[in-house]
């Protein structure tokens, strides 16, 4: 490709990962600007919040699907190969209730529950539960081994990689997509910008996508470890509610989620809501606390994330604003992380586009 000043807008696991993956090119020079940072903790700023795991939700055909196909193989290369990462493997499982199936949660995570699944040869281990491993109440049952990142320890080390590759990172707040280009660290225009700005998308000028909107979550963190890394289709407490148990890698402690809350900007955690969000997980799983109820859970805190959702899905496409080449990534929900190289990928497809078509001018 041609050479390239390069911005990337937004420093969450989708700028980061993208900003990562272009500056893989010897003729890019690319310059993250962002008003959050990793060490930040801001209702704004989805990705500390995030379990993360990598739990598969994308409809076959999708381009969701086709993003999550595509991060696998390099989630799975850094968790064998580069432990400092803070990725480690998990064995998984999800409980299906037939009765949840038009329920926000069932439907959110309809084919993560698929006995006939599309990851089912991609995931390592992947079987059906007999039914006589299932408890009352629970119609099927899926189990495989999946990954779970410990976002404190692998959003410094994505930072890390970016700054080894050359990629300069500043702090900045933009009113304009447009203005980023005039932020690159070289002092000269950016050719292209890169808009990973999640939730930000719906109120930042020349985008102002209407169809953004935030999918709350709550979570408890606790020190007691599961054995496992499970959730289930939904809960008898309301149809956005939602039951899942991941433990982060290296010391990074278990959380308890959860809800998809469509539309609910409220930043403070619901202490009712965390009662039956430590009920139920201690009911899904026991041996969380060895059978001893939730007063045996050792919690290190509790916290709420905005998942920066789209109506449309996430979108992944370039435009050109105010003479600008834009591309936008962003919209990914609560998938940011198990769909973030495969999204760079394409965004590095499209930039070549973009240069292609600039060098015929």
């Amino acid at each position: 490709m041609a050479e390239a000043n390069i911005t990337v807008l937004g420093a969450g696991v989708v700028g980061l990962t993208t900003a990562l993956v272009l500056s893989k090119h010897a003729n890019f020079k690319v310059t993250v600007v962002a008003k959050h940072m990793p060490g930040d903790y801001d209702i704004e700023y989805a990705s500390p919040w995030a379990g993360a795991n990598y739990l598969p939700v994308g409809v076959p055909g999708t381009n969701l699907q086709r993003f999550e196909r595509d991060t696998w193989p390099e989630l799975h290369r850094i968790c064998d190969e580069v432990v400092e990462a803070g990725i480690h493997y998990q064995d998984t499982i999800i409980y299906k209730r037939e009765k949840d199936a038009h329920s926000d949660t069932g439907e959110w995570l309809n084919e993560l529950c698929n006995k006939d699944a599309w990851f089912k040869d991609i995931l390592p281990n992947f079987r059906i539960l007999p039914a006589s491993e299932l408890s009352p109440g629970i119609d099927s049952a899926t189990a495989f081994t999946s990954l779970c990142i410990n976002t404190a320890v692998y959003l410094p080390w994505l930072v890390g990689q970016c700054v080894k590759a050359g990629v300069m990172l500043n702090r900045g707040i933009v009113s304009h997509v447009a203005e980023a280009a005039s932020l690159h660290h070289t002092g000269k225009p950016a050719d292209v910008v890169i808009n990973c700005t999640g939730l930000s998308a719906g109120k930042l000028g020349g985008v102002e996508d209407p169809t953004v909107f935030p999918g709350r979550g709550q979570i408890v963190t606790v020190r007691n470890e599961p054995g496992v890394m499970t959730t289930i289709s939904g809960t008898d407490d309301g149809s956005d509610e939602a039951t899942y148990i991941m433990q982060r890698a290296v010391g990074g402690g278990t959380i308890l989620g959860g809800c998809l809350q469509k539309g609910n900007w409220e930043s403070q955690p619901d202490p009712n809501l965390a009662l039956r969000i430590m009920k139920r997980c201690v009911d899904l799983c026991p041996q969380l606390t060895k059978g001893k109820g939730i007063e045996a859970l050792s919690v290190i805190r509790h916290g709420v994330g905005l998942r920066p959702m789209r109506k449309d899905g996430l979108r992944v496409e370039k435009e050109k604003i105010a003479n600008v080449w834009v591309v936008h990534n962003y919209g990914h929900g609560g998938y940011g992380y198990q769909s973030s190289y495969g999204c760079a990928t394409e965004v590095e497809m499209l930039i070549g586009s973009i240069l292609k078509e600039k060098a015929r001018l």
